[in-house]
């Protein structure tokens, strides 16, 4: 028995060790475990000829995530985020009892915090630390909600058949003309309009039931939360269900066209800017009405409490103003192509209305075919960006950059390849990477690192692969890849990925240009071994 297993284990280990010696070409998974540390495999260096392309006005409608305030990047200029968006009944109504009375109108949307760092205290409370928010803590902001005059259609018919309607990152001006009335929140609490800022604080109620006493405190987590208008909406809402303008959402959409939230300096205050999750937000009106009932000839008159719950996951766009002013003179001043032959010096990788960078890979005449003609078996490949870290020493660094094939508008082949998960959707696509990688001591970023080995191995082993271009842009979700329509398409562009343009951060690399200094040229690093 003893001498059949181990002879069985030995034909086992022997067949592995033989196919093992037939696959010399090591899949991507045994190259990211190689890691920085390459052997003795051998090293070559590729120029990379890589320049600025400014995208212009973008598509950002229905974003997941929308920025909300004002920022002034040292960088790029200051960029104000103002928002719209349709709202959506709960459920239909079409009937109010008689007496109705408004208690109150709340707006909530709530803030990103960073689970890690909250902390219990030992009577129930917590203290939060906002994530997502980007300038001066508790910057104040003047804060205006109107309601909307502008119907965002769902779909716009163009060559005869429907498509879905596009609203751009510059149509601020079209939202802001149309606005209807007074803003509406106009709470005595300055923090809810012209003094607003984004508040850590842990919302807290407490209520006394009427027949126990008993006394309850109910916690929520920090955000957004106005008290609307109660007036209006009486009229607006109340009591426009009698005339059938709750009945269904497509005549309620048409009736109150939603929201359009304004941003605007309140003093001195620089502002700050946060993402946000509108498509969780909601208004929730409370409101009494009398309710009767008949029994045995008795009727009997009850005062009831109901509620409407209007949700913010209708047709929304998210509206940006650039002021480029003194900070971002130099970027503004950037042709909107650069040099397609040279490359440019610096790289600048701009979300929201921004800018990507262009990459071609093997610019040198007969260079990729003089690599296929020895037959490399390539191990990995990677493209590595190094950050102008003095020119981005007062900035927030965007945590992550995204490849793309350009000149199809979709990922890479290695982004396909690499299925690493994580809890945090965010952070999956470990082994593609373009995660930011800081300085141990200074907490700021050095470089951003991109594996392309099977874009490169196809390149290499394959004759009908093409050569395309390469885009690289900040992204606020690695697993977001579908483009967005630019408004003004030109001859290198038409769209940018949907990422790029939820990303309210920017970024300066350097480019491959030849006078860039060595130690920080962007270059395609292969790692290879040569054929027997």
């Amino acid at each position: 028995m003893y001498n059949n297993s181990f002879f069985k284990k030995m034909l086992v280990l022997a067949s592995i060790i033989l196919l093992y010696s037939c696959d010399k070409d090591y899949n991507v998974i045994g190259g990211d475990l190689i890691g920085d540390n390459h052997f003795d495999l051998s090293k070559y260096t590729s120029s990379v000829v890589a320049y600025n392309q400014k995208i212009g006005p973008i598509q950002s409608n229905d974003l997941p995530v929308n920025p909300l305030g004002i920022y002034n990047n040292p960088n790029f200029g200051e960029t104000t985020a103002n928002f719209n968006t349709q709202l959506i009944l709960s459920s239909i109504l079409t009937a109010v009892s008689t007496r109705p009375h408004v208690v109150s109108v709340v707006l909530t949307i709530p803030y990103y915090y960073n689970t890690s760092k909250t902390v219990t205290n030992t009577d129930g409370s917590h203290v939060y630390t906002l994530d997502s928010i980007y300038g001066a803590d508790k910057a104040p902001m003047k804060l205006s909600v109107h309601e909307s005059g502008y119907y965002m259609r769902d779909t716009d018919p163009v060559g005869g058949f429907q498509q879905t309607q596009k609203y751009f990152t510059n149509q601020n001006a079209d939202f802001d003309n149309v606005k209807v009335g007074s803003r509406l929140n106009t709470d005595s609490n300055l923090a809810q309009n012209d003094n607003f800022f984004f508040d850590s604080a842990e919302h807290v109620v407490t209520s006394t039931d009427s027949i126990t006493k008993v006394v309850t405190t109910a916690r929520t987590p920090p955000g957004m939360q106005l008290n609307l208008n109660k007036s209006y909406f009486k009229t607006r809402i109340i009591d426009a269900v009698a005339a059938g303008k709750l009945a269904t959402n497509d005549v309620f959409k048409e009736y109150f066209r939603g929201l359009y939230f304004k941003m605007e300096k309140s003093g001195s205050s620089a502002g700050n800017l946060a993402m946000l999750n509108f498509k969780a937000g909601k208004i929730t009106i409370n409101y009494n009405e009398d309710l009767s009932t008949t029994v045995s000839g008795v009727t009997t008159v009850t005062r009831v409490k109901k509620s409407i719950v209007l949700n913010m996951t209708g047709n929304s766009v998210s509206l940006l103003n650039n002021n480029f002013g003194s900070s971002g003179l130099a970027y503004n001043a950037l042709p909107n192509t650069g040099s397609t032959s040279a490359g440019d010096e610096k790289l600048y990788l701009k979300g929201g209305e921004g800018s990507l960078a262009v990459l071609n890979l093997f610019s040198t005449a007969g260079e990729l075919e003089n690599i296929k003609s020895k037959g490399w078996l390539v191990n990995e490949a990677n493209l590595v960006f190094h950050i102008d870290a003095s020119a981005m020493a007062n900035s927030y660094e965007p945590k992550r950059v995204y490849l793309y094939d350009l000149t199809n508008n979709r990922p890479v082949v290695d982004y396909y390849n690499d299925a690493t998960t994580s809890i945090n959707a965010k952070q999956s696509k470990l082994v593609f990477d373009g995660n930011i990688n800081t300085d141990v001591t200074s907490k700021r970023g050095l470089t951003y690192k991109i594996r392309i080995t099977n874009q490169i191995r196809n390149l290499i082993r394959n004759a009908d692969s093409t050569n395309v271009k390469l885009g690289i842009v900040v992204t606020e979700d690695i697993t977001t890849i579908a483009s967005y329509k630019m408004k003004t398409p030109n001859a290198f562009i038409s769209q940018a990925p949907k990422a790029s343009v939820m990303n309210p951060l920017g970024t300066i690399l350097y480019g491959g240009k030849a006078t860039v200094p060595e130690d920080k040229r962007l270059k395609l690093e292969i790692f290879y071994t040569k054929p027997n």
